[in-house]
């Protein structure tokens, strides 16, 4: 028999912990994905999605897959052979979509920043001349860096706006439509405090005609998905694929948890229990990776003190707390740890816990 499993403090780059109410959600009774007890709960969800979003989009929906889904549906769906996709790279999620939108045929245009720094908006809008899209990552999850988007949305010009919000949305002020966001995509397991599994997707009307009209994905083919999800109502549904019902019904709780709770709340609550771990580890002799001022609250950065092993104290944390921290990522993955608060892991109780159990960590290895 296989052993139960061992609750964990999650407080990684992501998934984080669940909030009580997702959890319970994901033992309803499953039901059909066309019956019209489900079809609430999806249109429930999609209205949900607006409001974290910022959107009055009718395409806003939980895609089936989780947040790298949703990158592939972004951009398969925008460009294909011969369209041009500039994509501001400042850390590993700006490394792949340039790849993924190098899969799709399109020529990609690297616009390179330091890892831990935010982007140029000026220098990413002037790569090229026409563009089909303009990528970007609003909250970079491999450096804890936040860029601003919406300054990139006031430049773009005739491009698509692409973003990349896995670790900021619910957690950080998101406004598609002011900031010019043609097509977002983010996750459920960060700051939403879901379950991994689902992409909350967003494009808009002017994108959706724009968009690429057979893409490769037949799976993500946002042209098939509007006759199920974001176009059509009742009994008018069509049936594309079979939806994650229990996934779906979870993050109704979790929205309704959020929305419950006061977008502005839970944004407060994220960004004082960032700025408390911040300085926390400041306090402790560590220094910051990202760059002051654009410090994401929902997942802080801190590089590994000289002569500390990095992967001793994850381990250790692991073993004696089962509290998980995550380690850098490419050239950082020794000199680096990620450290999250998110969801209902961002309190002033999380921080002091973390900051206690990384002392003695440190300490003991």
């Amino acid at each position: 028999m296989s052993r139960p499993l061992t609750f964990r403090h999650l407080f990684g780059p992501g998934p984080s912990n669940c909030y009580p109410e997702a959890i319970e959600a994901l033992g309803h009774p499953v039901l059909g994905h066309l019956d019209p007890l489900f079809l609430e709960v999806l249109d429930n969800t999609c209205a949900g999605l607006r409001q974290v979003w910022g959107t009055n989009n009718a395409r806003t929906l939980p895609l089936s897959g989780t947040g790298s889904a949703g990158m592939e549906a972004a951009f398969v769906n925008t460009v294909g052979a011969g369209d041009v996709a500039v994509v501001a790279v400042n850390g590993l999620f700006g490394e792949r979509m340039c790849e993924v939108a190098r899969r799709t045929g399109a020529e990609v245009v690297r616009v390179d920043h330091e890892w831990g720094q935010p982007i140029d908006p000026e220098r990413v809008a002037a790569a090229h001349p026409n563009p089909k899209v303009i990528a970007a990552v609003h909250a970079e999850t491999s450096t804890g860096v936040r860029s601003d988007i919406a300054a990139l949305g006031r430049l773009k010009g005739d491009a698509l706006l692409v973003t990349d919000a896995v670790t900021s949305i619910g957690g950080l002020e998101l406004l598609a439509d002011d900031w010019g966001i043609d097509v977002g995509y983010a996750g459920t397991q960060k700051c939403l405090g879901v379950a991994p599994g689902l992409s909350p997707f967003t494009i808009s009307d002017a994108a959706f005609e724009r968009r690429v009209k057979d893409p490769q994905s037949w799976y993500l083919d946002l042209g098939l998905l509007g006759g199920y999800v974001g176009t059509a109502g009742g009994s008018q549904r069509t049936y594309h694929h079979t939806a994650p019902v229990p996934m779906i019904a979870s993050l109704q709780a979790g929205l309704a948890r959020v929305l419950g709770e006061g977008l502005d709340a839970v944004r407060a609550r994220h960004a004082t229990a960032g700025l408390a771990l911040q300085d926390g580890l400041e306090e402790m002799g560590l220094d910051l990776f990202a760059a002051e001022g654009f410090r994401l609250p929902s997942l802080t950065t801190v590089r590994v003190p000289e002569g500390v092993d990095s992967a001793a104290v994850r381990a250790y944390l692991l073993k004696n707390f089962s509290m998980e921290i995550g380690a850098g990522v490419g050239q950082f993955a020794s000199s680096v740890w990620r450290i999250g608060m998110m969801g209902p892991n961002a309190n002033n109780a999380s921080v002091v816990f973390v900051l206690a159990a990384l002392k003695e960590a440190i300490a003991k290895v």
